[in-house]
């Protein structure tokens, strides 16, 4: 999942199953979208169910926003049962509560969550049901401050950031024994909001590599990638901007090293790109972009086979979903019920390795629900 500034998404079992046909390089694969909503999600305008990650064997985990807009985690079953949670501290009121974004072969959770006092802390689930929380070295303890686990990966390493008591954002790695190590990548800027940040969901590889971006003094975003021992390599893609806000996101990266993610052009059109672990970047748009500020190619994830996905944004600035293979051959899609007004349609967030495509999709009403898609 790209990401920028922190992460606060702004998203008995529903089985609305619809089968339909997609289409990649000539070759036609039977498909179907089941989309589901949590127990206890909201119906209201900016309410319900977002699907975030996915693991191997296809359990989903993910949060969703009550009535009252305080968010809550779950984690779906394969069967389709839905477990939901609250992280221990998690506050209760609109927009505070629990946020669920990464989910590793074993069933552990990580995310965060927001307490009363509006501040970030980290949190690990065991398949269990048992609560680690965490804070990283140097978190502030200030409305909006705090501690942001994004990521896990098979070993159970846990990467984010964390803002410090100046709202400046830091990289950190979690060891599975709870060390915890800090990190800045170069050029990072040091001004409130600036910093060095993570990439969530798909930002940790099983080998311990990590891709991220960085906002510099200018506001500027710059990928960079983080070694297991420790070594960052900044990059920027071709064509990104130069001018505040815009520049080179990364959303995912996989165990060979790929990383994928968006770059933001001088008139704030979004595209995507794929990096080569050798450093090679070529940059794509999904058919159908649009080609206004704020449009464009969204990519979400990638997964071991080098499959991306992600959402594009038309000229109408309504979400579709789309999945880009290794090939560059694209799919293009809309979960059943997807609205069709601004903002709104269809977001494919991860890929597992099987190619199961987990997202969410904001209807008519803009009530966020969540949705799996698998090929049959």
């Amino acid at each position: 999942m790209a990401t920028g500034a922190p992460l606060l998404l702004v998203f008995a079992v529903s089985m609305a199953t619809s089968g339909f046909v997609l289409s990649a390089n000539a070759n036609e694969r039977k498909t179907a979208i089941i989309t589901f909503d949590a127990p206890g999600a909201g119906t209201g305008s900016g309410q319900g169910t977002l699907g975030i990650d996915i693991s191997p064997n296809g359990t989903i985990t993910g949060f969703y926003f009550d009535s009252g807009n305080a968010a809550h985690g779950y984690v779906r079953t394969r069967d389709g049962t839905i477990t939901t949670f609250d992280a221990p501290g998690a506050g209760t009121g609109s927009g505070l509560g629990t946020f669920a974004f990464s989910i590793n072969p074993a069933g552990a959770i990580a995310g965060y969550y927001l307490d009363a006092s509006n501040v970030f802390h980290g949190f690990v689930r065991a398949r269990d049901g048992s609560f680690i929380t965490f804070e990283a070295p140097g978190a502030g303890t200030a409305s909006g401050q705090g501690t942001l686990a994004l990521n896990i990966n098979p070993a159970g390493t846990i990467a984010g950031n964390y803002s410090d008591a100046s709202s400046v954002f830091h990289g950190f790695v979690r060891a599975p024994n709870g060390a915890i190590t800090t990190f800045d990548a170069p050029g990072a800027g040091t001004g409130p909001g600036q910093g060095t940040f993570t990439v969530a969901g798909d930002g940790l590889n099983p080998g311990g590599a990590i891709a991220g971006s960085y906002f510099d003094a200018s506001t500027v975003f710059h990928g960079y990638v983080r070694a297991p021992n420790g070594d960052i390599t900044t990059y920027d893609a071709p064509g990104a901007g130069t001018g505040s806000g815009q520049g080179t996101n990364s959303s995912g990266i996989n165990p060979a090293g790929t990383v994928t993610g968006p770059s933001i052009d001088a008139s704030s059109v979004n595209h995507g790109y794929v990096r080569a672990p050798n450093g090679a970047i070529t940059t794509f748009d999904a058919p159908g972009a649009g080609t206004g500020s704020g449009q464009g190619t969204v990519p979400e994830g990638i997964n071991p086979v080098g499959t991306i996905v992600g959402n594009y944004i038309d000229a109408s600035s309504v979400n579709h979903g789309f999945l880009r293979d290794k090939h560059g051959g694209f799919t293009t899609f809309d979960a059943p019920g997807a609205g069709t007004g601004i903002g709104q349609g269809t977001l494919a967030i991860t890929p597992n390795p099987a190619g199961a495509i987990v997202g969410y999709y904001q209807d008519a009403s803009s009530v966020f629900h969540g949705f799996l898609l698998e090929g049959e």
